[in-house]
């Protein structure tokens, strides 16, 4: 019996529209009670005045008001709490404001806001939520409502502003505008999402790539602290051995010197025993004893090879001294090469040129470290980084002539016809690679004739149709290039030139280390003379490409390991 009572109690204070514990209750003239908002929002979807639980209709719409009876022992009044829009039609404390009229200029509780359900002059009045910035709604001048929108000048006005100032002008209502703007605001979100989706992406690309980095430096450092003491162990080593054999050498001219230098103390001995004795004998009175005697006294000993010995002081070796030189210079060449700046990811980069090529074990790209090359470097370093290019036959311009098996491309103006292609050039006379160099290392060489022409790099997607500097190779984002002619050079990148003191050589050697973001241009001749390097970030693979002037000529050279 208990638990019937109170499900009779809860149904009580239950709303049958929401099933919710009634809010802002309401009874109707058939005595059933609902929630203020349930029984406004199904009124007003419905043209009849239904009651939700027993069905009765009536005719004219109930004036509605709060029944504080209904209220359960949990509920209280919708009063408003700091921070909540106050009704302004309440006295004493006032309950929270549910809608605010446009028409009326004011904010309305649920009991408040029924005249405007129930009468009819009231009933077309614009209801939003509630609104705290109601004045804003009103025309500074006249205050009246702000109903219309003045193309002409971009701002709303009132019904008094479209003939006290704004005669003539282009006016449409303020729900047209909104619908205007708010595709363009649609637009303008879209792009910000856009934008923000790209960044995100961005922001996790570098901060992975910031992890790999750290911890790629952190294994470099391990490699090489490693490699330079194995090094210094070996000229520990090497020190210590040269040292035992100069040693071991000292003391065998030490022990020949020492034997030498007994042997002549003993025949100085001698020598001075004799010369004591022919003195005396010399000195002598007696004929006789003098002539006996002179025979045996005046033969000098044997002189032996004591005085032909001869100390080696000198213990230096040139060959050894050649070797020491040599290395001295290689690692003298290895402190001062520049570190270059790993750009893919936003890191710092130092990696040897073993590890250029390595992955890590999800198969993305590890960050790069390299030893910038110096800007006089020896023309086989280079050579080990060859590759072979070929013309693409798909993006010559139609003034470009190909031959030598599109190794060679001639500025015509024969108009050489190709068919059409989405690929192809179609106002500047310029040509693509067909390889597409990335991750690695790459160097070519090209002979170039003729007046004026670019040598450069692009991305796929550098635009190809029309005069737009996007579509001329190094005069945008997406290219990089050289500019010969016979009086200078200059480099462009993103339509910035750079102009290039340099003697000019018809060949010219391009070197690409795409991991490290370096691109160099080289004058060749009897030695490599680095005209530009461009230190920069590639997030695409390159294709080398030319632009010719006219009655110019590239020619893609071939090259080996051997040349010179």
């Amino acid at each position: 019996m208990a638990e019937a009572h109170l499900l009779v109690f809860q149904d009580e204070f239950t709303c049958l529209v929401c099933l919710k514990t009634l809010s802002d209750p309401v009874s109707i003239p058939c005595g059933h009670s609902f929630c203020m908002k349930c029984l406004t929002d199904c009124w007003d979807q419905s043209q009849e005045c239904i009651c939700p639980q027993c069905r009765r209709t009536f005719t004219t719409r109930p004036e509605l008001h709060i029944n504080t009876t209904a209220i359960g022992p949990h509920q209280s009044l919708n009063y408003a709490d700091p921070g909540d829009m106050e009704c302004d039609f309440c006295t004493g404390k006032k309950l929270r404001a549910v809608n605010s009229c446009l028409t009326c200029l004011a904010s309305f509780c649920q009991t408040h806001l029924q005249p405007h359900f129930e009468v009819d002059t009231w009933k077309d009045h614009m209801l939003t939520d509630p609104d705290g910035n109601l004045k804003e709604k009103l025309c500074v001048k006249h205050q009246k409502r702000l109903e219309i929108f003045c193309t002409t000048d971009e701002m709303c006005i009132c019904m008094m502003c479209v003939v006290s100032g704004h005669e003539g002008h282009k006016m449409v209502t303020l729900e047209t505008k909104r619908d205007e703007k708010q595709k363009e605001l649609r637009v303008t979100l879209s792009e910000m999402r856009r934008r923000l989706e790209k960044r995100k992406k961005k922001l996790k690309e570098t901060r992975t790539a910031m992890g790999q980095m750290k911890i790629s430096a952190e294994r470099k450092i391990e490699e090489n602290e490693k490699s330079l003491a194995d090094l210094i162990h070996c000229i520990e080593d090497i020190q210590r051995k040269l040292n035992e054999r100069i040693r071991e050498q000292e003391k065998k001219e030490v022990e020949k010197a020492e034997g030498v230098m007994e042997r002549l103390e003993k025949e100085m001995k001698e020598l001075k025993r004799r010369d004591m004795e022919l003195k005396k004998l010399l000195d002598t009175k007696d004929h006789v004893h003098f002539l006996q005697t002179f025979s045996s006294l005046c033969v000098l000993p044997d002189d032996g090879d004591s005085l032909s010995f001869t100390l080696t002081a000198d213990f230096s070796s040139e060959d050894l001294r050649e070797e020491l030189s040599c290395l001295m210079k290689s690692v003298e060449k290895i402190s001062q090469e520049d570190i270059i700046t790993w750009t893919r990811s936003g890191g710092a980069s130092v990696q040897s040129h073993q590890s250029a090529n390595k992955r890590t074990r999800r198969g993305c790209e590890a960050p790069v470290f390299t030893l910038q090359p110096p800007e006089s470097q020896s023309r086989e370093e280079f050579l080990q980084y060859f590759c072979p290019l070929t013309l693409d036959i798909n993006t010559v311009h139609r003034w470009l002539c190909l031959s030598d098996g599109n190794k060679e491309v001639t500025h015509d103006r024969t108009k050489t016809k190709y068919p059409n292609h989405p690929e192809r050039f179609d106002c500047w006379p310029q040509v693509l690679c067909r390889e597409a160099l990335t991750e690695t290392r790459r160097y070519w060489e090209v002979e170039c004739t003729g007046e004026s022409l670019r040598i450069g790099v692009a991305y796929k997607g550098m635009s190809r149709k029309g005069w737009s500097l996007d579509c001329c190779l190094g005069h945008n984002d997406k290219s990089w290039s050289l500019f010969c002619s016979n009086s200078e050079y200059s480099v462009c990148h993103n339509n910035k030139d750079t102009v290039i003191s340099a003697p000019y050589s018809p060949r010219i050697g391009v070197y690409l280390d795409w991991p490290a973001g370096s691109l160099s241009f080289y004058s060749v001749s009897h030695r490599m003379t680095l005209l530009h390097r461009y230190n920069t970030s590639f997030t695409e693979p390159l294709y080398p490409g030319f632009l010719l002037g006219c009655d110019s000529s590239v020619t893609i050279c071939h090259l080996t390991a051997g040349d010179h």
